[in-house]
């Protein structure tokens, strides 16, 4: 084609016989040489206030038809981030991706925004997000390790054709937890554009007054199904209203069967103005307590002691109580 003159494309789309697929043409401009894209992005960041770089997985290193090698980023993308970071100090990251990547510049930018392929209007509630319209509100529903040499569970691949399992239910932040590893960003981690202090947890049956400060209430199940509810006061000690997800966890030290060292047993949301004091309340039921015993062919509640524990992720849990099961029970599926 010559350059400055308007040329006419016709594409023709048909289906191919009995199958319902179709061939589509697309066209785009030519990709420019990676090295000179990162050396512009970087010169462009210096002269701006504030640089904001998108990267993520693609179709090709994210889906299901094939399974994923590693948890790094395709292509130049590090380089661009790393680049764009070193020209402007006041760079965010806006990573698109369905699952854990590596981001070992992370602590090289300001910020972070985890978008989890937001559909049609991503762009809009970005945008949002990025100016302070509204809170960035998720919390991670897996635990990112910094890099994948950290990842206590990767043996994804069937042997003669069998996958062992052999985690067991020591999967996501309970393996990191089992191999007492610290990953980057653990499970139910998330930040706002406020700060929060816990304060103070109580817990009490369903169908009996809360008590306040560090417990030690027991918990029978006589009378009720053994679940029991937790109040956790937070303060929005930031400058602006905001949402905080209160998660608890349960924990059976010296317990005589396999448990993982903490489990996620029950969580809330609330939203607080700055200085302002709310109560987050969390059923746990009992079901949270249960293990399955083949002996029994059932459900089985093991008495004892469990820990309570509070807090905004499965590793930052600052306040804790102890509650007391009754006699043991089993409760038939």
């Amino acid at each position: 084609m010559t350059a400055g003159h308007a040329v006419r494309v016709v594409a023709r789309r048909e289906l191919v016989p009995g199958s319902g697929r179709a061939t589509l043409v697309t066209a785009g401009p030519p990709v420019p040489d990676p090295a000179s894209a990162v050396a512009e992005a970087a010169r462009a960041a210096r002269g701006a206030d504030t640089a904001v770089v998108f990267v993520g997985t693609t179709e090709d290193s994210e889906s299901g038809r094939a399974g994923r090698t590693g948890l790094a980023l395709p292509g130049r993308q590090d380089d661009l981030v790393r680049a764009v970071a070193a020209a402007n100090p006041r760079t965010v990251v806006v990573v698109n991706a369905g699952g854990p990547v590596e981001m070992e510049w992370r602590e090289e930018v300001a910020a972070v925004l985890l978008t989890w392929f937001p559909g049609q209007e991503g762009g809009t509630g970005t945008a949002d997000v990025l100016l302070g319209r509204a809170e960035p509100g998720g919390r991670l529903p897996t635990t990112w390790g910094a890099v994948l040499d950290d990842v206590p569970v990767t043996g994804t691949r069937p042997e003669s054709g069998v996958l062992g399992y052999t985690e067991g239910l020591h999967i996501g932040y309970r393996a990191w937890l089992r191999e007492g590893r610290e990953p980057a960003y653990w499970f139910g981690h998330g930040l706002g554009y406020t700060t929060w202090a816990y304060e103070e947890m109580s817990v009490s049956d369903e169908t009996s007054d809360e008590t306040s400060g560090e417990v030690s209430g027991r918990v029978s199940g006589d009378g009720s199904d053994g679940s029991f509810t937790v109040a956790v006061r937070v303060r929005n000690t930031g400058g602006r209203r905001g949402r905080e997800v209160v998660q608890v966890y349960l924990a059976r030290p010296g317990s005589s069967v396999e448990r993982p060292r903490r489990w996620l047993a029950g969580y809330a949301a609330v939203e607080a103005d700055p200085g302002e004091p709310v109560t987050a309340r969390v059923r746990v039921p009992a079901r949270a307590l249960r293990h399955w015993s083949a002996a029994d062919r059932g459900w089985r509640v093991e008495p004892g002691a469990y820990r309570v524990l509070v807090g905004p992720s499965a590793g930052e849990l600052p306040l804790a109580a102890t509650v007391e099961t009754g006699r043991p029970r089993t409760v038939r599926p």
